[in-house]
């Protein structure tokens, strides 16, 4: 199950999320609305749930999240962006990863 995340995740919406792949989540980042869609098996699910939210595709990056490790990983078939200097899965500049992860443990970490 897909959830869109504006505050912190409750543990119910964690466990729902955790669903589809137990032990880790597949997160969409909106970097400048600072959303996190999380749940379901692909990047592209949570990113389409952000879209119809009202984000813009160039503010919306991929994401995991590893609750066990408290971790978060960048790397996504929706972070291959060219146009916008990332040519890879991986996010590759510094400063955005370092955003991503600030939203992502501000909505999932107590």
């Amino acid at each position: 199950m897909i959830h869109i995340i504006r505050e912190r995740a409750t543990d119910e919406q964690i466990r729902d999320m955790l669903e589809a792949l137990q032990t880790y989540l597949k997160l969409a980042v909106d970097v400048r609305r600072r959303v996190v869609a999380g749940g379901g098996a692909l990047h592209a699910d949570c990113e389409a749930a952000l879209l119809e939210d009202g984000s813009q595709q160039a503010d919306v990056w991929g994401a995991d999240w590893i609750p066990e490790s408290r971790e978060v990983r960048f790397e996504s078939l929706i972070n291959i962006r060219p146009k916008q200097g990332n040519r890879t899965m991986t996010i590759e500049a510094p400063a955005l990863r370092q955003t991503i992860a600030q939203i992502v443990r501000e909505r999932f970490q107590a």
